[in-house]
């Protein structure tokens, strides 16, 4: 799998970059994790830090046009990301303070 980038703006309010990617890949499309993974390697990232929210491939392709978001620390993706989209990319939702202190009870 080889992945280029075509296009990677800063937002510095929300402490990312919004990355566009092209994927060329033999067999069929990647999943979203090893994307992920791959992705985060070639941007020198750690893989919580990068949520993929979009991989399109067109029928009977072997290319993948895909979209993430690359935080500049796990925590910023945990706060700004919707449960979902963390569900997704296998990255574990941060625990809010009533979630702790029903813990403690």
């Amino acid at each position: 799998m080889e992945i280029d980038i075509i296009s990677e703006d800063d937002n510095p309010m929300l402490h990312r970059s919004d990355v566009r990617f092209e994927i060329a890949h033999e067999e069929a499309t990647p999943s979203r994790l090893s994307v992920r993974d791959s992705l985060a390697a070639k941007l020198n990232k750690e893989s919580d830090e990068v949520v993929v929210h979009d991989l399109d491939t067109k029928f009977g392709m072997r290319k993948t046009v895909g979209y993430a978001k690359v935080y500049e620390s796990p925590d910023f993706a945990r706060d700004i990301e919707q449960d979902h989209m963390l569900d997704r990319n296998k990255i574990e939702a941060a625990d809010t303070d009533a979630d702790a202190d029903a813990e403690e009870a």
